[in-house]
């Protein structure tokens, strides 16, 4: 049964609920693909990669207040990091530092959240702290990876079925919350020697994201001249990395690693021949699912609530809210 809704619901209550894991095996997974949690993240990634098809991060797009509370909150942990600079002992996993700047963000993210949303939400927000928190990586194995950036998504999500964003958000909330929180978290990784998490290595797509090449190839939709195969030109990736999210995924890996590109990211450079960013769009959505959402190592650490429930989707659920305007 498809039960990928036409657009996201707005809930029209919210009951205080605790969060828990519910995945531990492949089982688990297949009633995961049938839930409303699954349902409701498959609509968000979708309706976000609609909203910014053929559109560059310099795009005019409505910036509403709360999404100028939500990009300060991210600025505002940004900060936080020189409260906790990294230990200048040799460390061989990951420079332990993080751990505190983690404890930080748990310790203060909920008053930093509350100060950020209406105060009719304050009973959603340790909810909604947990997929924060949970955002920038793993206290204790001092690694960061696409189950983290999934967590990111389920936020931003909550907060979209609690009715903080609405349609017209839609596009903000790629070009400029989810590329600040790129920004964020990559100067996490850089500062505090993040470990990847669950990387396949060479194999893998990516270290650390997968959401932003999934987004980033819509915004290339139907672009006039730059083609999949123009992204293996480094001048192309420094001239536009600051405009594609694609192209700055690209730039970010050729700053961190050695070496040619297509023995250290094969995957990438073979993506690189497709014909189209259509095909790389649509197959870069089937590989999240297949990858990220369906793999019990990453979706194992994934917190379920009121918001992003384990119960199955039915197709009568979900049906009330307000469809998408057109926000382009």
């Amino acid at each position: 049964m498809d039960v990928t809704l036409h657009y996201l619901p707005v809930l029209t209550a919210y009951v205080p609920t605790p969060v828990q894991k519910c995945i531990s095996k492949q089982e688990d997974v297949e009633v995961f693909v049938q839930s409303k949690a699954f349902s409701r993240l498959m609509t968000f990634i979708d309706v976000l990669n609609t909203s910014v098809v053929s559109t560059p991060n310099s795009s005019p797009c409505h910036v509403s207040a709360q999404t100028q509370h939500v990009l300060r909150v991210l600025e505002t942990v940004e900060e936080w990091m020189a409260l906790f600079p990294p230990l200048e002992n040799p460390q061989r996993f990951g420079n332990k530092a993080f751990r505190g700047w983690l404890s930080h963000v748990e310790q203060y993210g909920g008053a930093l959240m509350s100060s950020a949303l209406p105060s009719s939400l304050s009973a959603a927000v340790p909810e909604l702290l947990a997929y924060f928190v949970t955002s920038f990586g793993n206290e204790t194995r001092i690694d960061y990876g696409s189950g983290h950036e999934l967590s990111f998504c389920a936020w931003l999500c909550g907060l979209t079925l609690l009715g903080v964003f609405k349609a017209e958000d839609h596009t903000a909330l790629v070009l400029r919350v989810f590329v600040k929180y790129l920004e964020v978290v990559r100067k996490l990784q850089r500062t505090y020697s993040l470990e990847p998490a669950g990387s396949h290595g060479v194999w893998g797509l990516d270290d650390h994201q997968f959401l932003p090449y999934v987004w980033g190839s819509a915004q290339l939709i139907d672009h006039p001249r730059l083609k999949p195969k123009h992204c293996m030109a480094p001048d192309v990736v420094a001239t536009l990395s600051d405009e594609y999210m694609y192209l700055r995924c690209l730039q970010y890996i050729q700053e961190v690693k050695t070496g040619p590109f297509h023995e250290h990211s094969p995957m990438l450079y073979d993506i690189s021949a497709v014909v189209s960013w259509n095909k790389v769009n649509s197959g870069m959505a089937k590989m999240y699912v297949a990858e990220v959402l369906k793999k019990v190592p990453v979706v194992q650490h994934f917190c379920f609530g009121y918001l992003l429930p384990m119960d199955k989707q039915t197709t009568d659920d979900d049906v009330k809210g307000h469809p998408p305007t057109d926000n382009k």
